[in-house]
Formats: structure tokens, sequence, C-alpha cells
């Protein structure tokens, strides 16, 4: 049976919130836009450090305006004054020998869920090493990205490294509606593509079909 990650996600901060504790928590971003709703969602509840560890982010400019994009937004965000930012290493030859002979799988195949767990690995070795509580990730905020999957590999992760995946399915309750008008409110820049040379050859080439003239 299918798992309903917002219900398991809805009974955990209810626990949270009634022992008045606030726990603390690292969130693993792809890009500020989608941080946006998760920040403003669970600062209530967590002490939240953002980490931006994205080396499948290409070409390395590209990462480089996502960071900084990142970083300020949470310097500008009001229910993130309190929220820290960590950055991790911008290690591209990681993710093209973790993806080799993966390059021909098509967007949400088996060179994604590598991408996923790479950065979802090294944000648990993060959590672990720096004592943090629980670890999760903003990529299920997407319409694009498999709740199912993350929530999966966040489990299996948390029994490697020994900290608490925090289970999720942002999108629900209208996240990646309230996620677009945030963007839209701070002007945040939000890319075609999801980071990687691979998506980008596939955004390219699907941008180029649509302006075909008919």
């Amino acid at each position: 049976m299918k798992l309903n990650y917002q219900r398991l996600l809805d009974e955990k901060l209810s626990k949270i919130k009634e022992t008045g504790a606030r726990p603390r928590l690292l969130l693993h971003s792809c890009c500020a836009p989608c941080s946006s709703h998760v920040i403003e969602y669970l600062s209530s509840y967590f002490d939240i450090t953002v980490y931006f560890y994205n080396p499948n982010i290409h070409p390395e400019d590209e990462y480089g305006k996502r960071a900084i994009e990142q970083k300020e937004f949470i310097e500008r965000f009001p229910p993130a004054q309190s929220v820290l930012f960590a950055e991790g290493e911008y290690d591209a030859e990681r993710f093209f020998e973790l993806s080799r002979g993966l390059e021909n799988e098509p967007e949400k195949g088996e060179r994604c869920t590598v991408c996923f767990k790479m950065r979802l690995e090294k944000a648990a070795q993060y959590a672990f090493e720096h004592g943090f509580d629980y670890f999760t990730t903003t990529l299920s905020i997407s319409p694009h990205k498999d709740a199912t999957l993350l929530n999966e590999l966040g489990e299996e992760i948390e029994k490697e490294k020994g900290v608490e995946y925090l289970h999720s399915d942002f999108k629900k309750k209208n996240g990646y509606k309230r996620s677009s008008e945030l963007s839209s409110e701070y002007g945040l820049y939000r890319q075609d593509y999801c980071g990687c040379v691979f998506s980008r050859l596939e955004s390219d080439k699907r941008n180029s079909m649509n302006n075909k003239p008919e």
C-alpha cells in the first residue's frame, strides 16, 4: 500500500509541537524557489540549516547563480531570519562518475535516482557529523519528482548514517503552488531545467521543438 508521506509528516510535527522542543533539521535544498515554502512551513518547528549540495548542476556558473540565490533568499525572507546556510563542495566529477553509463537515461530514470541518492547521502553525513536530529530534502516539492522514491531513499540512508529522515511530500497542501507564489513575490530566479547537463540538453530539445514554425 502506498504510504501517505504528508500524513507521516503531520504526525511527526504534531508530536514535536507537543514536546515544545525545537529539533535541529538539516534541509537539503536544490534551489531557492523549492526551499521557499518548505522554510516557511517548517521554521515553526525546527532550527533549520539549509544545506546546498548540488554538484549535479551544470555548468559551474549556473551552480554559482543558484547557490547565491539560495543564500540571499534566506537573508531576505522573514521566516528564515533564524535559518542558517551551509554549502557543500561543488564536486561535479563525483556526479559524472556516478552517472557514467546512464547518460541516455530519460528524466525520472535511473540517473535521477543515483543523483538523489548522492545528495541525500551527503546531507545525512553532514547531519551526522554536525549533530542534527533530522535531515530531509526540498526535492519532494516538485511535481516532477517521485516523493515515494525520495522517501524510500531517505529511509535507507537513515539506517546507514544514523540520523532520522523527515518524511515529506512538500507539494501536498498546495505546497508547490505556495512556492510559486513566493518565488514570484521575491523575484526568485527559476531555471527551466533540473540542473544537470543531461536535463539541460533535454530542455533545449523541448524548447527547440516548441519553437519550430508550423
